[in-house]
């Protein structure tokens, strides 16, 4: 039936009035061609600024998620600021953040501050993530029973003791699936830097457009992502379907 369906979409593409404008303009195989080695060292820059950001957002995001989480007293301040910091941070689009430090930041001229905008987008990249990251890590904490803690304060171990080796162990293993869908968005949305004229996958694709008026060179970065973000998509619903099989086993 699938493939029915499939075939008739296809019949209707094929048959219809602008196809052979179609497969000219998007479909080229030649633009594929002459296009791809720029695409291909372009996608390198994006694979390395997704690895980089990738360490950089794990520990903010997990310190913004305990700032948040603490209830003492003498903290409330880091609290407040973790707070705005999610809600204000939530609120901007990515891109917005992208082109805001890119552009704004080396038009600042700071001394002692680098002017390369990669830095700077992949700063902004930090931002934005970090923000949603930390709100899957607090949500895992928050999953942690509360007579764990009072075990491991019942043991004596103290309140950062109890975080480091009771709590955010736990929140860690159950969060690792919605972490790396977090972490499948990042992987595209490294993409976003070419708005700063960063010279990455999409700028090459754009590029090559903007000289020959053909837009088959986007495809081309379309598929270099899909083969990236599949097999990250693939572990996660492995590792989801583990998670569903450990705690049904625990509840037998």
């Amino acid at each position: 039936m699938t493939a029915l369906v499939l075939g008739l979409l296809g019949l209707v593409l094929v048959l219809s009035p602008g196809w052979e404008r179609f497969s000219e303009t998007f479909l080229s195989w030649g633009d594929a061609r002459a296009s791809f080695a720029a695409i291909r060292d372009g996608i390198w820059l994006n694979i390395r600024l997704f690895l980089l950001c990738e360490l950089a957002i794990l520990p903010l995001a997990l310190l913004i998620a305990i700032g948040r989480g603490t209830r003492s007293p003498w903290l409330a301040p880091l609290r407040v600021v973790a707070v705005v910091y999610t809600d204000v941070v939530r609120g901007i689009p990515t891109i917005l953040l992208v082109v805001m430090l890119g552009f704004g930041v080396p038009a600042l001229q700071l001394q002692g501050l680098t002017n390369d905008r990669i830095f700077w987008a992949g700063v902004a990249l930090v931002i934005s993530y970090s923000a949603y990251v930390a709100e899957v890590f607090r949500a895992g904490i928050d999953s942690v029973h509360p007579s764990q803690v009072a075990s491991a304060q019942a043991l004596g171990l103290g309140h950062v003791r109890t975080l480091r080796h009771v709590v955010v162990p736990q929140a860690v293993r159950r969060i690792v699936p919605p972490l790396l869908n977090d972490f499948v968005s990042l992987q595209k949305d490294t993409a976003l830097v070419s708005a700063v004229g960063v010279f990455d996958a999409v700028f090459a694709a754009r590029d090559y457009t903007n000289y020959n008026f053909n837009y088959t060179p986007y495809l081309v970065v379309a598929g270099f992502f899909v083969l990236m973000t599949v097999p990250l998509a693939r572990l996660t619903d492995w590792l989801q379907a583990r998670v569903v099989a450990r705690e049904r086993a625990g509840a037998r």
